[in-house]
């Protein structure tokens, strides 16, 4: 039987410690060889980025009329869309005050949200072995 950890996780065996810590090693180890590919545009010094953009001049781009049903739209106000209901009166009772809003029908924050979520889901995404959950 494998023993128990006695710091923090005790729950943890050593051996999903040990895998948990060689998924981390592994990860960091991509990283830092995918980093030049992603970033390694800033290690180049400013003023090199300057004179490289300076070389190149640009040609300017020529107008196109847009066709009428191609063009941008005006912006309608908001206030056409969001209509905001005014607050009921603060609840006497510091006990009401905590999520007074969220109970009303017509003031809830959320509308059509449900938080789904099951245990162990972002371990699975993490790749660590069973053991490492609890």
């Amino acid at each position: 039987m494998a023993q128990r950890v006695g710091t923090g996780a005790d729950k943890l065996t050593f051996v999903a410690q040990d895998e948990i810590w060689k998924n981390r090693l592994e990860t960091e180890s991509k990283a830092r060889q995918n980093w030049f590919k992603k970033w390694g545009f800033l290690t180049i010094p400013m003023e090199e980025l300057l004179r490289r953009e300076g070389d190149v001049p640009k040609p300017p781009k020529p107008k196109i009329e847009l066709p009428a049903h191609l063009r941008i739209r005006p912006v309608t106000p908001v206030e056409k869309y969001i209509k905001v209901l005014p607050s009921p009166p603060v609840p006497k009772t510091t006990q009401g005050f905590i999520g007074w809003r969220s109970t009303i029908p017509g003031l809830e924050l959320e509308r059509n949200y449900k938080i789904i979520s099951c245990k162990g889901a972002y371990s699975k995404q993490l790749k660590w072995p069973e053991a490492g959950i609890y």
